[in-house]
């Protein structure tokens, strides 16, 4: 089915054209039409389907009638982070280029003269995250009386992040009659009960099963030890025809400690992750789309819905503690029909974050058996430990202590001063006589591995994990 017969103007068919784009994906053909007819809707579609392009689309058609008022927004998309927003941004200055649409980014990290100053012109398109949104409209700088249309994307990551509690809130100010559109690649019980709180009669678009991965990626795990991580990760990285890639961490410290680590292997990597300042981010990003760097280790704050075009492979470092978020990390390739490499680096102490991952994707991830016997092996057995010296088998009592007197009377013997020849021996008086050799202690019978004594200290030391 071509763009043309979903209903949308010559001039987004031309934007969409010069995109390099011919036909739409499944959430788009399903999405956009009744997008455009004006219903409330429910679309669940798991990352890289192309989801945010089924509601930018219509969008742009819709509001292409109608003009602006002073921080009244017409329409309001709300995304969990930065990056998301952004995106967004550019995908309606993308698809946008022909029709005359104002539009504003309310996003943290950033002054807010510009965005206010912004506000105060009319805007069409109103993309913000949650907090800054909060922020500008308890500062009395926003009304939302006039906005008609609601795009809550990334629905379950808002829950994640915390986030529902304000996008209740948000929708209190909203007017009553308004379209609402709800995008989340999973539906839990909560976003369930948010979409029968706030849409009308929905129409429900699925185009994949929820938290189902995408199979365009050859995902695998690869059983490893914490203290082997780095190393298995740069053996792979080597090993992978790696045009790019992404590599993600549970931790912002461990971020920043692994892209260090790589960088000392000669690797081109950037970073990003929370603690960094906006325009830091977006410098990474862009170092990273433009070829500049190849790698990028990141935390979760990218994890979804980056549209990075080529990212040949994923490989998550840390286990993800969500398993909903192995669906959206790994989802950063095999977008658009391409296909992409996933590894997930996982220790004993992961079993049951995997078994997690397992239960929500309904799929057993593969074993890779690159390295396998070296990867997988234990830590007991992996680790060097001093070998035992060969013991002799336990030999009767009697016979250890025939065999020790010879040495103490040798020793003694040595001990003993002997008469100078050159001189007439001297009347001394007669020495004390020595005390007599304490017996040997009797060693203890050997025990059932044959060790017949207390473990040497040296032995003793390291043993167990």
């Amino acid at each position: 089915m071509p763009f043309a017969d979903l209903g949308l103007s010559d001039d987004l068919l031309r934007a969409i054209g010069d995109s390099g784009y011919n036909e739409p994906t499944p959430i788009q053909a399903g999405a956009i039409p009744p997008v455009l007819m004006g219903k409330d809707l429910i679309g669940i579609a798991q990352t890289g389907t192309g989801k945010t392009a089924a509601f930018v689309l219509p969008m742009i058609d819709i509001l292409g009638e109608g003009r602006s008022r002073a921080r009244m927004p017409r329409s309001l998309i709300l995304e969990p982070t930065r990056e998301l927003a952004a995106q967004v941004a550019e995908n309606f200055e993308k698809y946008g280029k022909y029709h005359k649409l104002s539009m504003a980014l309310l996003i943290g990290g950033v002054q807010m003269g510009d965005q206010v100053k912004a506000l105060e012109k009319g805007v069409d398109v109103l993309i913000a995250t949650p907090g800054r949104l909060m922020d500008l409209f308890q500062r009395g700088k926003i009304l939302l009386t006039g906005c008609d249309l609601l795009v809550i994307d990334e629905a379950d990551r808002m829950l994640d992040m915390g986030f529902i509690p304000d996008i209740e809130e948000i929708c209190t100010k909203l007017p009553k009659q308004r379209q609402t559109l709800l995008f989340s690649a999973t539906m839990p019980p909560v976003i369930q009960k948010l979409a029968a709180k706030f849409l009308t009669d929905p129409r429900r678009i699925e185009v994949a099963r929820p938290a189902s991965s995408n199979l365009n990626i050859d995902a695998k795990l690869v059983e490893t030890r914490s203290d082997k991580k780095r190393d298995v990760l740069r053996d792979l990285l080597r090993a992978e025809d790696v045009t790019t890639a992404i590599i993600f961490c549970n931790r912002k410290t461990t971020v920043r400690e692994l892209a260090t680590s790589l960088k000392r292997s000669n690797f081109a990597v950037g970073q990003i992750h929370g603690d960094m300042e906006q325009a830091a981010r977006i410098a990474e990003l862009d170092r990273f789309k433009a070829g500049d760097i190849n790698i990028l280790v990141a935390s979760d704050v990218a994890a979804r819905g980056l549209d990075i075009k080529g990212v040949s492979h994923v490989f998550n470092f840390d286990v993800p503690w969500q398993p909903d978020d192995y669906v959206h990390r790994i989802g950063r390739t095999g977008r658009a029909g391409a296909k992409g490499k996933a590894f997930t680096l996982a220790t004993r102490e992961d079993n049951e974050a995997v078994a997690q991952i397992e239960k929500l994707t309904g799929a057993k991830i593969a074993r890779a058996d690159t390295g396998a016997s070296e990867m997988s092996a234990p830590a007991e057995a992996a680790e060097e430990r001093p070998a035992r010296r060969p013991r002799e088998e336990a030999k009767p009592k009697e016979e250890r202590r025939e065999k020790a007197e010879p040495r103490n009377d040798r020793r003694d013997r040595k001990r003993e001063p002997e008469p100078r020849r050159s001189e007439a021996p001297r009347t001394e008086a007669p020495a004390a006589p020595k005390p007599a050799p304490q017996p040997r202690r009797e060693l203890e019978p050997a025990d059932e591995d044959g060790w017949n004594g207390p473990l040497p200290s040296f032995l003793s030391i390291g043993l167990g994990d």
